[in-house]
């Protein structure tokens, strides 16, 4: 098996099968660690350059360059050998789902849950609703592709090609996004996380992908660094939940109104995806991923957005968190429902 393969098709390990037990163990240690010492964690909340918090950008760092050492850009040739689910799922994740999560976003908080949310919160929700929807997931992917059997090559160079549209997307989508919803959007920090947070990781990834695979050890390398990326993420947690403690003991019930329309969000893309998918005759190996990959989020990067654009204590970065928490138990059942359906959709591209 080349380094390549060993890097798409990764198995579930224990951080991952159980990350949304460790996402809720670290809202337990941040809000207790909060109130114990809320003076380290508002010094931490404070130490930023540029409105950049550096222990976040440190910790996002750690989070984001060994899950893009996993990407080989070099894959998108192979664009071409799958292009109906490639074009699904780019429509899916670019042209759908961030305006499905807004347009959720508008129902649920702006409408119906309104009068048990903070009123002066409403807004941030919403915006950290479309942070997390804005960019698809660049790494958890390749565990959902591997359960369901998923076509590497077709993972691979998907994941590739929504890397270089994030480059470029991201920042306008968000921008335009927040605009609709009246949100005032501070475009400098909003670049500035652009190119903090995707294109000089995308950059150094692959520079030091390059040298990892001169030197043999690529997939070494990705295990060894493997655990790092969710500890980080972790980490992030812990210090956000530190800071956020009171506001959520003051009001639980946020956490759950906030995780309806993510959930929704999730299942609709999901299923809309499959469904493109099947009605245009796409193989089941690669229908699986692109319906996996059209709905899951890139949320350390929406993590790290959501701080850098509105703050620790910001309702925004309290939606992306519940992204988190939400994502994996959900993005599981996608797994189990693509993978009961098979003889279904096989029986449909089949006639």
């Amino acid at each position: 098996m080349s380094e390549t393969a060993v890097a798409v098709a990764p198995s579930m390990g224990i951080f991952e099968r159980f990350l949304t037990l460790w996402v809720a163990l670290c809202i337990v240690a941040g809000i207790a660690l909060g109130q114990a010492l809320p003076g380290v964690f508002h010094a931490l909340g404070e130490a930023t350059v540029s409105q950049v918090n550096l222990p976040v950008a440190v910790l996002v760092w750690l989070m984001i360059v060994p899950m893009l050492l996993k990407i080989d850009l070099g894959a998108l040739w192979q664009v071409r050998d799958h292009w109906r689910g490639i074009a699904t799922t780019v429509g899916v994740n670019w042209l759908v789902k961030p305006f499905s999560m807004a347009l959720l976003g508008w129902i649920f908080i702006a409408h119906l849950f309104r009068p048990l949310l903070p009123a002066g919160q409403v807004d941030s929700y919403i915006a950290g609703l479309i942070l997390l929807a804005a960019a698809p997931c660049t790494a958890m992917v390749f565990v959902w592709s591997g359960l369901v059997e998923g076509e590497p090559h077709f993972t691979l160079s998907q994941v590739a090609l929504n890397d270089m549209i994030m480059v470029v997307a991201f920042a306008p989508l968000v921008a335009f996004l927040l605009g609709l919803s009246s949100i005032i959007v501070p475009w400098d920090t909003l670049a500035l996380s652009v190119v903090l947070y995707i294109v000089v990781p995308v950059i150094v990834a692959q520079l030091w992908r390059r040298t990892l695979l001169a030197r043999g050890v690529l997939a070494r390398t990705l295990r060894t660094l493997a655990p790092m990326s969710l500890m980080a993420l972790l980490l992030t947690l812990v210090l956000l939940f530190g800071l956020q403690g009171e506001q959520i003991i003051r009001q639980p019930l946020v956490i759950a109104l906030l995780a309806v329309p993510i959930v929704i969000q999730v299942y609709f893309n999901a299923g809309l995806a499959y469904w493109v998918n099947r009605r245009l005759g796409v193989e089941w190996c690669v229908a699986g991923p692109s319906a996996l990959i059209g709905a899951s989020n890139f949320f350390e990067l929406a993590v790290a957005a959501a701080i850098a654009l509105f703050g620790f204590q910001s309702g925004a970065a309290l939606a992306t968190v519940v992204g988190v928490l939400v994502e994996v138990p959900v993005m599981l059942s996608v797994v189990h429902i693509v993978l009961r359906s098979r003889r279904w959709y096989e029986r449909g591209i089949a006639r």
